[in-house]
C-alpha cells in the first residue's frame, strides 16, 4: 500500500503576520492494515448473514430455483 499523508496548515493569530505552520502526519502500516482488516471481516459476516436470511426465506416459500441460484453463491463462504 502508499503511504498516505496528510497535510495540516495551523494558522496563528493574525498578529502573527499571516506565516503559516504545516505539520505532516503518516498513517502507519499497522493502522492501514488493521482498518483494511476490519472492513473485510464486517463486510464478510454482512454478506453471510444477508445469503442465510435469503436461503432461509427461499427454503419457507418452496422456491427450489431460487435455492440453488443462492446456494452456488454461498459456496465461498462455506470455506473456512
Amino acid at each position: 500500500m502508499r503511504k498516505q499523508k496528510v497535510v495540516y496548515v495551523l494558522r496563528r493569530d493574525p498578529e502573527y503576520k499571516g506565516k503559516m505552520v504545516t505539520a505532516k502526519r503518516e498513517l502507519s502500516f499497522g493502522i492501514q492494515l488493521a482498518s483494511r482488516l476490519f472492513i473485510d471481516q464486517m463486510t464478510f459476516a454482512f454478506n453471510k448473514e444477508r445469503l442465510d436470511k435469503q436461503i432461509n426465506e427461499a427454503i419457507d416459500s418452496g422456491d427450489r430455483d431460487e435455492f440453488n441460484r443462492l446456494s452456488v453463491e454461498y459456496q465461498p463462504y462455506t470455506w473456512e
